[in-house]
């Protein structure tokens, strides 16, 4: 896909990943839907990038369907969705974990990228064509201490990615997922200050830049990437960053 003049649905695009990737493909053309929960920030990067934008939550399906509305009426339809939205937290022992928060995080990580999928699909498949990224994680595949609500609501959306090819790719739709290892943003801040994990003492050098998701996103876009359909590309393989054109993490 050459994304110029495409239109691109990015969720939790206000900062981390997200807002890399806005810049990355406003670089590349890309007509540009920017959802979030930070109004502020959101409303500033949008306006950088002459974007639109729609504050909202993916927990809510009404907020996450009007954004793929806003996408068919500011650019006649929906190309690429990219389900980025995501938090860590809570993170502490299941046993002393508060059923709420946990609860939230279900609700944003997994339901989030459900309700993306859910707007976006039929609108995709009455075109005959689509693209629905869903970044993931390493702790879709293994637990990690301390972290359960991420791990289990981040291995429910890997297999929600998963049937989503599967029930979508005689439609015209292309769907998988990129698990990018630690990023240098926020949340890994978070994790560190944290103290939980092995993850949180890793050496802040050994996490790689936000732009390097980004770019594996907008590689992904493209029929180079159609072997992986209906499975993860994952950001730890060198083979994988060579064929996208990244370097390695200390470079």
């Amino acid at each position: 896909m050459d994304i110029a003049g495409k239109s691109v649905l990015i969720t939790g695009a206000s900062r981390g990943i997200g807002a890399a990737t806005a810049r990355i493909f406003a670089e590349a053309g890309a007509r540009l839907v920017l959802m979030a929960r930070s109004r502020d920030a959101l409303d500033d990067l949008a306006r950088d990038l002459g974007a639109v934008a729609h504050a909202g939550n993916v927990a809510e399906f009404a907020d996450m369907a009007g954004a793929v509305e806003l996408a068919q009426d500011a650019y006649g339809g929906l190309d690429v969705l990219i389900g980025n939205a995501g938090v860590i937290t809570p993170m502490g022992p299941l046993a002393t974990s508060d059923p709420s928060e946990w609860a939230r995080a279900i609700n944003i990580n997994l339901t989030g990228v459900y309700n993306g999928m859910r707007a976006a699909i039929p609108v995709m498949q009455a075109a005959g064509r689509g693209t629905i990224l869903t970044v993931s994680s390493g702790a879709a595949h293994r637990p990690v201490d301390g972290w359960s609500a991420y791990c289990a609501s981040k291995a429910g959306a890997a297999m929600l990615t998963a049937s989503a090819d599967l029930e979508g790719r005689d439609h015209g739709l292309r769907v998988m997922g990129l698990s990018p290892g630690t990023v240098a943003t926020d949340m890994q801040r978070d994790v560190k200050d944290s103290g939980i994990s092995p993850v949180s003492r890793l050496d802040w050098s050994e996490h790689i830049p936000a732009d390097w998701p980004a770019r594996a996103l907008l590689w992904m876009c493209g029929p180079q990437a159609d072997a992986h359909l209906g499975t993860e590309i994952s950001l730890r393989d060198p083979a994988m960053r060579q064929a996208i054109g990244l370097g390695n993490p200390r470079d």
